[in-house]
């Protein structure tokens, strides 16, 4: 399907070559694979990724535009979803000019524009949030309804794709660290601990509930101490305080009326052979057997105040946008699901929830290419 134009009136050849380099073959990467890649980060090291991200981030990229561009009950043709093509055809475009990387010099400008295209995307998942809530408001005037299958298909594979993009981005860009923390190979952490990524995120959630209530729960966190394994500190970070975030207000919300004193959140975090798996446990009162398989929809957890300009101008990172666009749950398990692991929710109406994330240990779970 040929691409419209947009106000910027992108070049007949520029389509051309999208539609060309959408049609090219993705290549996957896992954990373990970006690891041994990255414990010697030596210049030839840094070139050969250079030249694998030159070709690689175009058909990613390129795959984005034309589902961008295709989607289905006039989803395409909002404002926010168009700025959002605008900026994947920008950052196609800045990787198809840029000339062949052949040494040291062609790499480092080709981290400096590749950081300049991550900063592009960071408003990403709020803009399309808005074209989404856009998009309910005409489907669904005044009421709600579960998300269409292929507008949830295509959020699921569009937010997944965009992880794996930034995820390759980051991982080069930090090789160049001169000074990584130890066991840092770039963005994974070969001795993270997921107790202490737990007990930061937990109190940046408590942080929030403090200042939205006045008051915030405790929050008791049980497991091994010593216990680490290699993963992604920020990915681990956003998931847990997503999940932490949303049982403070459950519970705040339940009892802030109550004689009764708030009870605690419990993170348990479980250290098996295959999977590490935390466990978030809440006493907010539960969700309604009928609500559940809402929990990971896009439609019915779209924010209802985001404004268009702050959206689109208003420089949100990652953290910012995960928190504040009701996109919590869905793209947390995504995340989850990037290195091959998962996130479950179990419901007990009255009483409370349990959340279970499932982290794969092995490290060889193949990058999910939608």
């Amino acid at each position: 399907m040929a691409l419209k134009k947009s106000a910027d009136s992108f070049s007949k050849s520029l389509v051309e070559e999208v539609q060309k380099w959408g049609g090219m073959k993705q290549t996957g990467v896992n954990l373990r694979y970006m690891m041994d890649f990255g414990k010697n980060p030596t210049q030839r090291n840094l070139l050969v990724s250079s030249q694998f991200l030159h070709r690689e981030l175009a058909v990613r990229i390129a795959r984005r535009v034309i589902d961008l561009e295709c989607l289905p009950f006039g989803l395409s043709s909002k404002p926010a979803v168009l700025k959002v093509r605008d900026w994947y055809l920008d950052s196609f475009r800045d990787l198809r000019v840029f000339p062949e990387i052949k040494d040291a010099d062609d790499e480092i400008a080709f981290t400096k524009m590749i950081k300049l295209i991550k900063v592009r995307h960071n408003n990403v998942v709020p803009a399309m949030a808005m074209g989404v809530k856009q998009l309910k408001k005409d489907l669904y005037p005044g009421n709600f309804s579960s998300d269409p299958q292929e507008i949830h298909e295509f959020l699921d594979r569009f937010y997944m794709s965009r992880i794996g993009i930034r995820m390759l981005i980051g991982q080069h860009v930090a090789l160049h660290d001169p000074n990584p923390e130890p066991g840092c190979i770039g963005h994974i952490n070969t001795k993270m601990s997921p107790m202490l990524v737990a007990q930061n995120a937990s109190e940046d959630a408590r942080a929030i509930c403090l200042r939205e209530y006045g008051s915030a729960p405790d929050v008791n966190i049980y497991g091994d101490s010593h216990f680490t394994f290699p993963y992604v500190p920020s990915h681990l970070h956003l998931m847990v305080f997503e999940l932490v975030k949303n049982s403070l207000r459950a519970v705040q919300e339940r009892f802030m009326n109550s004689d009764r004193a708030e009870p605690c959140i419990r993170i348990i975090v479980a250290d098996g052979i295959e999977d590490v798996t935390i466990k978030i446990s809440d006493e907010g009162g539960g969700i309604r057997r009928s609500g559940l398989p809402n929990i990971f929809t896009y439609l019915y957890s779209t924010a209802e105040k985001l404004e268009y300009d702050d959206v689109l101008h208003g420089g949100a990172d990652d953290g910012v946008s995960m928190a504040g666009y009701g996109y919590g749950l869905p793209v947390s398990r995504l995340y989850a699901r990037y290195f091959g692991g998962d996130l479950q929710i179990i419901s007990m109406e009255g009483y409370g929830t349990d959340a279970y994330l499932h982290l794969s240990r092995l490290g060889d779970s193949q990058e999910p290419l939608p």
